[in-house]
């Protein structure tokens, strides 16, 4: 998997994935995330995950049902977390592979845009 600029990964769609492939390596993921806004990657470079604080529950329910949305439409499901009525965690990885794969660039990219789209 090549490296891909935001507006790449925004306007890539996800490819299934039943697994038989390998995760990306650690250090490509750590590199192709420097290209989206404040996701994060765990130690074990399995799981990308970012988090906001809204201004209220209505806004964190509008962040959590425009990332449904998009994981129904991409077929690609991450974990959502609401806590203390207004903070938003989104995680994301593949399941099937037991890691990364660029499902999961593509769809925290769409995720960023429909934020923004939203004023969060």
């Amino acid at each position: 998997m090549e490296l891909q600029s935001t507006e790449q990964l925004s306007g890539a769609k996800c490819m299934p994935c039943e697994g038989g492939v390998e995760p990306c390596p650690v250090d490509h993921s750590r590199r192709q995330l420097a290209s989206l806004r404040d996701w994060q990657i765990d130690d074990a470079g399995k799981l990308i995950w970012r988090e906001w604080k809204l201004k209220n529950f209505a806004q964190a329910m509008k962040l959590v049902n425009a990332a449904a949305e998009l994981a129904e439409q991409e077929q690609h499901h991450p974990d959502l977390h609401v806590t203390g009525y207004r903070h938003v965690r989104i995680e994301l990885t593949t399941h099937a592979i037991g890691g990364l794969s660029e499902n999961d660039f593509i769809l925290a990219a769409k995720i960023d845009a429909a934020a923004q789209d939203l004023g969060l």
